[in-house]
């Protein structure tokens, strides 16, 4: 039997983790421009290693050496700061987090299309005590489910009008969030 080694495989670090990094509203509606290429190369000078971009909007992945999501979100945040003297908040999950994410969804089968399947990244969990709150404002059309730092929005009427596209979640919570469709969150398990 003859065993085959990847070069790359021999190279890769042991502690060498693959995360996703969430950037919130990039080159959404015209606001807060930056191209990808540049997003790349400013990850690259942080010394990530094989960073791929998906669409437009701020979906990158990469490898370095297991960190925190904190301390991985803050380090992008104050790069991309520099390139467009503007803030944006950054969600940085393992990549192996967003397979759980897609394994969890507790609406799977009850949507049509991906656009009407959503996933909010948060920060941190989010409280108890706006669980409740957030969970009582779901209708027949606007289904919602809390799993850890992550929100389903499952928007059986579109976008626009939901609470997600009203913004609503976001001023009930006060927490930092980004949202992804589902098509999206199933891409971002393959970078």
């Amino acid at each position: 039997m003859k065993l085959v080694f990847s070069p790359s495989h021999l190279l890769a670090p042991l502690d060498q983790m693959r995360y996703i990094a969430l950037l919130r509203g990039i080159n959404v509606g015209g606001n807060t421009m930056i191209k990808m290429s540049e997003l790349k190369a400013s990850f690259e000078d942080l010394g990530f290693e094989n960073v791929v971009s998906y669409v437009n909007s701020g979906n990158l992945a990469f490898d370095t050496r297991k960190s925190a999501e904190p301390m991985l979100a803050l380090k992008i945040e104050h790069a991309v700061e520099k390139i467009i003297d503007k803030q944006v908040l950054v969600m940085v999950r393992e990549r192996s987090s967003i397979n759980d994410v897609l394994e969890h969804n507790p609406f799977e089968g009850e949507y049509e299309t991906h656009k009407q399947m959503h996933v909010l990244f948060l920060k941190d969990p989010v409280p108890r005590d706006k669980q409740k709150e957030i969970l009582s404002l779901a209708t027949d059309h606007e289904r919602i489910a809390i799993r850890g730092r992550e929100i389903y929005a499952l928007l059986l009427g579109g976008m626009a009008e939901s609470l997600l596209g009203r913004g609503l979640l976001e001023k009930k919570l006060k927490m930092p969030m980004t949202a992804r469709n589902w098509r999206t969150v199933e891409k971002l398990s393959t970078l």
